[in-house]
């Protein structure tokens, strides 16, 4: 298949694009504690540039020092010119197009200072006395210079078009919203005068670049979750107004971190794929202008469909390229097999961004995300026969990795097909894309011709008839059970054989564990029409879980009328009821089927490390196997190890 559409030129005033694809980076951790350019940042946007992307958009670019945070890229600055031409050089360099995402933070910036908070209205923070004031017309007018002043820099810089953010709840947005707009002077009210702001800073912006210069606006299809929010309709007249006032391209996204609608900010994979294609298909209609699609757009066909049916004239494949950065080059070149697909985890992307233990973000699929440079593919010298115990997504992961290094992988599963724990994953409710990443990935190691062996668990036996240089135990993990009366009954099972289809559970079912796989089987089994309770020992359930994949869980479970009790322990298991102790009372819930589903535990190498450790072969131990965890320290562990041997 060819993607003609996908990989159609486009022309926006004097900016020529060699396709339709748009990256717009998630580096902002890649910028240094004062907001400027790392070398970091530049190998990361290079290597989208190289794999084919269109166009490449810094991610939020402070403009207003005062209220940008520290470790956001900053643009408020003249110094900061060098180094953002030295990235748009990069780009360009690597065959490229860059952008300039102009932005002001408003609430955004309260997660990382108590300083310099630019908001339409007070707003009294919870719990406190303190009240946030809503900015004064003096500072409103600064902002909108700044924006000026930030677009005079960009040109400066080098790039090629910039984009004013006005949404997800940034300064531009609550302006807009009369959900956060509560203003009685002429920047509140009507829509007309809750435009204002954003209207004086557009104008500001394009009065400040080239009249051959785009100017791309990001912002939210309509307001979700909030009372008297923004409609699509309001949505549609101001963007005729911002069409008036030098706007060029709209880039339509949706999402708020006021609520619970930042899951569409960054959609996990409980969300639908392309899940808000047809609001920007509807704003294209309405206003006439060239119109970027965006969320969970991981696959070339639906990319290209999106644009061949005027749904929209452009896509934004974000995480898609992170999980791979030569999305573009594959899809061209008719090797879609090959890419390798983002599956919506969240794990290293939105919850490396919000973890202060991590330094950047990352990939569950691309374990060199963000390190570019640094893991960069080398062909060995000295090919070694490396034997490699387990085929889920670790052993997967530096299997492929040895290959294409020029080793010799040896993958030996001792079940009969592979993807482990990824693949069981992918059993639950929304996850799919999930199992099939697991399935592919399995496929791409026979293509590279990986020595793949099922049915074949690794022994002393095995290793001492393989005679491999070095040895990789990726044998994962394996259900917790704990040792509680009536544990052993005939309707006790465990999450693990429910999900695979080797146990069922019905009627009234009690899932003994409020973690990830507790509730995924929890919902699992709710498809069924059984009345599900869950008991979790600790004082909430679904800790385990990113941010935004939690909400949309929690938001199943109420849906699905799943109960859930914490803070409480299973003591005992009766043939008609699980007895549990709670505020140190006893209480019995009757059921007709238990399923535990308290966590998981290594499995043990110790014969296997030994048996390496006596015939002094190198052996390594990753992924589950060293403690059970999320898949994304899997495969950063394969790929650290294939990348060591």
């Amino acid at each position: 298949m060819a993607f003609d559409n996908l990989f159609s030129p486009i022309k926006i005033r004097g900016l020529e694009l060699k396709n339709r694809v748009v990256f717009p980076a998630m580096g902002t951790k890649m910028a240094t504690e004062e907001g400027y350019v790392t070398q970091q940042l530049i190998d990361y946007h290079v290597a989208r540039a190289l794999g084919g992307c269109g166009l490449n958009f810094t991610e939020v670019c402070g403009v207003h020092g005062p209220s940008n945070p520290a470790k956001f890229l900053a643009i408020h600055d003249d110094k900061y010119i060098p180094g953002l031409k030295a990235l748009a050089d990069a780009i360009h360099a690597a065959g490229g197009k860059a952008g300039v995402q102009l932005w002001q933070g408003g609430m955004a910036a309260a997660s990382y200072q108590q300083g310099g908070i630019i908001i339409p209205s007070d707003i009294q923070v919870p719990g406190t006395d303190y009240v946030i004031p809503g900015a004064s017309i003096e500072t409103i007018k600064e902002v909108v210079k700044s924006f000026g002043e930030a677009a005079r820099r960009a040109v400066e810089a080098g790039y090629d078009c910039v984009e004013f953010h006005a949404g997800h709840n940034y300064s531009p947005h609550a302006f807009l919203s009369p959900a956060f707009n509560k203003r009685t002077d002429e920047y509140g009210g009507s829509l007309e005068n809750r435009a204002r702001y954003l209207l004086e800073c557009i104008r500001a912006i394009r009065e400040n670049i080239p009249e051959d210069m785009p100017l791309f606006m990001r912002i939210v299809a309509h307001d979700d979750y909030l009372e008297n929010g923004l409609t699509i309709e309001e949505m549609i007249a101001f963007c005729k107004m911002a069409r008036e006032a030098g706007v060029d391209v709209l880039n339509v996204s949706r999402g708020n971190f006021s609520t619970a609608a930042l899951k569409y900010e960054v959609p996990p994979v409980d969300l639908p794929r392309g899940f808000n294609v047809a609001n920007a298909e509807r704003i294209r209609k309405e206003t006439g202008m060239i119109t970027i699609a965006v969320g969970r757009i991981n696959d070339p066909a639906q990319a290209d469909e999106i644009i061949a049916s005027g749904k929209a004239d452009m896509v934004v494949i974000g995480r898609a390229q992170l999980a791979d950065p030569d999305f573009c080059n594959k899809a061209r070149e008719g090797r879609t097999e090959d890419i390798v697909k983002c599956v919506g985890c969240n794990q290293g992307c939105y919850d490396g961004f919000v973890s202060p233990e991590m330094p950047h973000i990352t990939c569950l699929r691309n374990p060199a995300l963000g390190r570019e440079a640094e893991y960069a593919l080398s062909k060995t010298d000295k090919p070694k026969k490396v034997l490699i115990a387990g085929g889920g997504v670790a052993g997967l992961e530096a299997a492929l990795t040895l290959k294409k290094r020029g080793h010799h992988p040896i993958l030996c599963e001792a079940s009969d097909s592979l993807g482990g724990q990824f693949k069981l994953a992918g059993m639950a409710p929304r996850k799919e894309e999930m199992r099939d990443a697991a399935i592919a990935m399995g496929e791409m190691a026979k293509r590279e011709n990986v020595d793949i062996r099922l049915s074949t668990p690794v022994s002393p036996e095995l290793i001492d008839e393989v005679k491999p240089d070095e040895v990789i135990l990726a044998i994962g993990s394996e259900p917790i059970i704990p040792n509680i009366p009536g544990i052993n009954l005939p309707h006790v099972t465990n999450s693990h054989d429910v999900l695979a289809g080797r146990a069922t559970a019905s009627g009234n079912v009690v899932v003994v564990g409020g973690g990830l796989v507790g509730l995924e089987v929890a919902e699992h089994l709710a498809e069924g029409n059984n009345s599900i309770t869950v008991v979790e020992m600790l004082d909430e359930v679904a800790k385990d879980l990113g941010y935004l994949r939690k909400i949309c869980v929690m938001e199943s479970l109420y849906m699905k009328g799943i109960k859930t009790i914490t803070g409480a322990k299973c003591v005992e298991i009766k043939e008609n009821a699980v007895v549990i102790e709670k505020d140190n009372k006893t209480e019995e819930i009757p059921c007709d089927a238990v399923v535990i589903a308290v966590g998981a535990k290594s499995r043990s190498t110790d014969e296997l490390v030994e048996y390496c450790k006596a015939h002094n072969i190198p052996c390594h131990i990753i992924g589950d196997a060293v403690r059970a965890r999320r898949a994304l320290n899997a495969t950063a562990e394969a790929a650290a190890v294939a990348r060591a041997v």
